[in-house]
């Protein structure tokens, strides 16, 4: 009787496993392309924070969606091995005393990224934070920075798989 019954559960099995019902509903659509993209102004499309406000503005080619996020990096010269260094913004420099200088930062609409200098006295602030300045802009999905380190530029774009030839320049 134990056998029949085995039979009859592993034939059951098969049966039901291989039945098809008819096709649900289509879903909705995705976002084809990429999850992350970056803009970087490249030489000689220098950006350079003067007066009176001592900002720039990149206005994105197409706005971005309100769930997204936008960092900031700063080109901050070349490592021992000849590599790019990116620093994450905001940032912030000091007096030899301590107290503050003045800083780098950074404010996004999905329609544009103003990036600016603020400071004291802007008008002291060494050129080599004020002129001839590159920036790379990633445009991420918001989930996607909690689990990723914002500090670290290639941190960021190697969880998004972004190529160097995959970067969009930006043309002033």
């Amino acid at each position: 009787m134990k056998k029949i019954l085995t039979l009859f559960a592993v034939v059951g099995l098969i049966v039901f496993s291989s039945c098809e019902g008819p096709e649900g509903p289509p879903g909705l659509d995705g976002i084809d392309g990429e999850i992350g993209t970056v803009y970087e102004n490249i030489a000689p499309n220098y950006y350079n924070f003067v007066g009176p406000d001592y900002s720039v503005r990149f206005n994105f080619p197409k706005a971005i969606y309100d769930s997204d996020v936008v960092l900031v990096y700063r080109f901050d010269g070349v490592d021992s091995g000849n590599r790019p260094v990116w620093q994450a913004l905001p940032e912030t420099y000091y007096l030899n005393d301590g107290t503050r200088d003045f800083s780098l930062k950074y404010v996004f609409t999905p329609s544009y990224v103003n990036i600016y200098l603020d400071g004291n006295n802007r008008a002291t602030i060494p050129a080599a934070y004020r002129v001839n300045q590159i920036f790379r802009i990633v445009v991420v999905p918001a989930d996607f920075v909690k689990s990723v380190n914002k500090a670290s530029y290639l941190d960021v774009v190697n969880k998004l798989n972004i190529k160097d030839s995959q970067i969009h320049d930006i043309k002033l």
